[in-house]
């Protein structure tokens, strides 16, 4: 019989929240523990069942820890500022915060009904002029430390949509969204200097308990030691600066590029050159940073007449102009050596350049013309009196030899830019500044005015939070964003002098930059936090989240963190101690094809399986083809699919499917609601079959069959309680298992292997069924330890079992260190240092039975070929090493 779960789970929930069951409150005495989830976008689609998986583990481990007495935050809340928000707001009219309203009541109702043990008193949404006020009060901060700062920044204009893209969103100088027309025009905007903690960020990843994502932030702050050289303008006065972390390739530059986008690009282009030049940078233009410099594109360019003289040797070097080369990273001038860089190389064989090899490598062939350039280090070779110097020495004597002529400087560089911190948009944080301007009447009713943006002026705190005017028309319309219409808001007097606004907002970084600190103090009115709450909690013990936040938000809340160190508002340098990433959880979609035949107006689509193999990719278009006709992807649904004969077939055409396991997404038809999972399964079976998919690090398929199998698990467990317990004692085969289960589902919860902890308990399970009843100790046991995955039956059995709620106060279960050791062992057999064998032994066996049972094992035998062992080193229930 099925327990119903409906009953169970609604009851229990309530009860946890009538009784405030999660509320965190310090005692004296108790250890803390901050366990912090990447708190979600609340989206109009709700969550899916990727979206739990985090947010269970940390579940599972906070409620074990609380039953071990620790003291226990782990708060949920919304990074409600965004995009899609504001986009159905310009869509439909209707004002974001409804929206976001609307959606975060959805992500809570689905978050509590899977009975995640947060404390709701200490909610945050990025969106409340409560949270805006203190996001604006650490932006005041970082300007008065000038770390926030204007400049002219190019950017992605698209006309058409009046606003601003990101990278992503322009391709081939089209807008993504209706294939606009984007050009590439500098504007003001509000930068954060990140790059003045550069040192600070990659050097304290050092004492953090991360995983791999700690080398992704040091490859994107990208510290580099090399020299920035002078190189002149043959025959003009200009020079260009170029930096290189391979200063002792210098005598292989055989040409310059500089960006078409440089100050200096037109400037020093000769009048033959100019025309085309001019038409090369127009292009370049419209073309997003991300295209530019994306991996194998071909290489282009144009000779801009000039040259340079290479300061080694003083030859002339021809000045290319190149879109590989950002005007905004670095110089804008890069010094080419296609011998020992594959990117130059390419150029130079594109462009017909001299290559001109100066370190000899392992890979060199003496003679032979290079097919590739030799990038590793070597030996110095055509570099005059640096010649037969190791890559490293010849560094470092260059660079010395520049410096001394005045021709170069030794230089640490960054990869990270400064945080460009602007967005023409409505739905974010106003940034709390204007500007003194001048006019000659009331600008609000259209009087002419001049803002002097040069004279920044902050907002006092007191006058804070800086609240968000009420629009009709949310579309930006022009690069200054749609704040810029709302002429009452923008525009103001103070002692009789006009004043402008910002009409920039924040990022939606801002919001997720701090919000950990806002759940120690949520509703404290007076400050950011008190000193008490901050000193009760913090660092964060432990973030959950997922790898694609590795680098931008991970970087951008520690930069704020130590900003607000080095103010004296925090204690610690770096906010989050151990992280740890989930791995993704993938859906299954059915795929076919659609050949598109006939011309327009008469096309129709002939469907074609999904595993054919008579498609082809068009060498230009890169689209699919079938037999010369364009080819689309059509999905299925799981649930339409039919199954006949090992195969999937679609539900109405004669066409087979193939089964495609990838990201959830609504066009592929593979979203699991949750909703829908818990409404039939039960939101512990969600939980736990979560949990016993796979390592929580690891991308993992869902199969509902595998839910199904843990349902019937729970089942069993709830079947135990119905067939009653034996309060006669446990005999001992029964203890040993139930205590090798305590420790091993505790150890395991420690180091999140909540797999292997779901998989111990059903061994349990399946040993107690074997029992005419189950004794009371151990069937008690399994409801404690199995109360962090399925916390709303162990509830339902606690009670049953006669105990007073909740099962969450009760004591994590201890366990006998006596009763957890194995009376018989295996050892690995070693002749001369290498395993040949294993022998099962009893712990305590002496040297002379373990060395009999190794010489009695065939594959031992084999080893040793008729020798016998002169020595033999045995280490009980370790290993035993024969010596021939």
């Amino acid at each position: 019989m099925a327990y119903d779960h409906r009953v169970i789970e609604a009851r229990w929930q309530g009860y946890w929240e009538q009784h405030e069951t999660f509320r965190a409150v310090r005692h004296p005495g108790r250890p803390k523990l901050y366990v912090l989830d990447m708190f979600p976008y609340p989206s109009g689609h709700g969550l899916h069942v990727g979206h739990p998986e985090g947010y269970t583990a940390t579940d599972i481990f906070t409620r074990k820890k609380r039953m071990q007495g620790y003291d226990v935050l782990h708060p949920m809340g919304w990074d409600a500022f965004g995009l899609p928000a504001e986009q159905h707001a310009i869509n439909t009219g209707t004002h974001p915060r409804e929206t976001t309203r609307k959606n975060i009541d959805h992500f809570r109702a689905q978050l509590k009904r899977l009975g995640f043990a947060y404390d709701w008193s200490r909610e945050v949404n990025t969106t409340d002029t409560g949270y805006v006020r203190w996001t604006q009060w650490i932006f005041l901060q970082l300007f008065k430390r000038g770390l926030a700062f204007q400049g002219e920044v190019p950017v992605n204009w698209c006309p058409a949509l009046g606003t601003v893209l990101a990278n992503e969103e322009v391709i081939d100088g089209r807008s993504e969204r209706g294939g606009h027309p984007v050009v590439r025009q500098p504007l003001r905007q509000w930068q954060l200097k990140i790059t003045a903690y550069a040192e600070r960020l990659a050097a304290d990843l050092a004492g953090l308990d991360w995983p791999e994502t700690k080398q992704k932030q040091v490859d994107w702050i990208g510290r580099s030691e090399g020299a920035e050289v002078t190189f002149r303008v043959a025959d003009q006065e200009a020079e260009l600066r170029v930096y290189t972390t391979r200063p002792d390739t210098l005598f292989g530059a055989t040409y310059v590029v500089i960006a078409p986008d440089h100050p200096l690009t037109l400037e020093l282009t000769t009048e033959a050159q100019r025309a085309e030049v001019t038409r090369y940078a127009e292009v370049a233009a419209r073309k997003s940073d991300l295209e530019r410099t994306a991996l194998g594109k071909e290489k282009t360019g144009v000779f801009t007449g000039a040259y340079a003289i290479n300061p080694v040797n003083d030859r002339r070097v021809p000045i290319y102009t190149a879109d590989y080369v950002l005007g905004s990273y670095g110089t804008g001038a890069i010094m080419a050596v296609p011998a020992h860089d594959q990117r130059d190389f390419e150029f130079a064989q594109a462009f017909g350049l001299p290559i001109v090899q100066v370190v000899d490598t392992e890979r060199s062939s003496a003679g032979q013309e290079l097919t590739e350039a030799l990038s590793e280090p070597g030996v110095a070779m055509g570099s005059g009196a640096f010649d037969g110097l190791s890559t490293e020495q010849a560094k470092k004597e260059i660079t010395r030899w520049l410096v001394e002529r005045g021709l170069g400087e030794a230089k640490v560089n960054y990869r990270l830019r400064d945080w460009v911190f602007s967005r023409q948009r409505y739905w974010g944080e106003p940034i709390p500044i204007y500007f003194p301007m001048e006019t000659d009447g009331d600008p609000t009713q259209g009087a002419a005015y001049t803002i002097d943006y040069s004279r920044p002026i902050a907002l006092g705190e007191e006058e804070l939070p800086l609240t968000l005017p009420e629009l009709e028309d949310y579309h930006p319309g022009d690069p200054q964003g749609p704040l810029a219409k709302a002429l009452t808001w923008r525009f103001f007097q103070r002692e009789g002098r006009w004043y402008a606004r910002e009409t920039n907002t924040m990022p939606q970084w801002a919001g997720s930059c701090w919000y950990y600190l806002r759940y120690l103090d949520p509703n404290n009115q007076e400050e950011i936090f008190s000193q008490e709450a901050y000193d009760a909690w913090m660092p964060v013990d432990l973030y959950m989240g997922g790898a694609e936040h590795a680098v931008l938000h991970l970087l951008y809340a520690r930069f704020w963190h130590k900003v607000l160190f080095d103010c004296g508002v925090v204690k610690h340098p770096e906010p989050f101690q151990k992280l740890v990433h989930q791995g993704m959880i993938l859906g299954q979609a059915y795929r076919y094809y659609v050949a598109l035949e006939g011309g327009e107006g008469e096309e129709t689509e002939r469907p074609i399986s999904g595993l054919s193999q008579e498609l082809a990719r068009d060498a230009e278009s890169g689209e699919l083809t079938f037999q010369g006709a364009p080819v689309e992807e059509r999905w299925v649904s799981p649930a339409e699919v039919r199954a006949q004969g090992g195969k999937y077939l679609h539900p109405t055409l004669d066409v087979e499917l193939m089964l495609v396991t990838e990201k959830m997404a609504k066009s592929r038809g593979n979203v699991v609601n949750p909703d829908e999972v818990v409404a039939e399964h039960g939101a512990d079976a969600l939980r736990a079959y979560e949990m016993f998919m796979g390592p929580l690090e690891q991308v993992k398929p869902w199969q509902t069959s595998g839910l199904l199998g843990v349902r019937r698990w729970l089942d069993r467990v709830h079947q135990l309680a119905q067939r009653g317990v034996s309060d006669e004692p446990a005999d001992l085969e029964t203890r040993r298992r139930v205590h090798r289960t305590i420790k091993k589902v505790g150890e395991d919860i420690d180091a999140l292997r909540l797999n292997t902890a779901v998989s111990a308990m059903m061994t349990l399970t399946n040993h107690l069924t074997s029992l005419p009843q189950p004794p009371r100790e151990a069937f008690e046991a399994l409801v404690l330890i199995l109360s962090p995955f399925a916390p709303h039956l162990a509830e339902e059995l606690w009670e049953g079992l006669g105990h007073a709620p909740s099962v969450a106060d009760a004591a994590w279960p201890s366990f006998d260190p006596a009763l957890c050791e194995d009376d018989v062992v295996e050892l690995a057999v070693q002749v001369l240092g290498k395993v040949r064998g294993r022998v099962q032994l009893a712990k305590d066996a002496s040297e002379s039975e373990a060395t009999q049972a190794a010489l009695a094992d065939p594959a031992v035998v084999r080893s040793l070929a008729g020798r016998a062992p002169r020595q033999v080193i045995y280490r009980p229930g370790k290993i035993i090493n024969l010596i021939v």
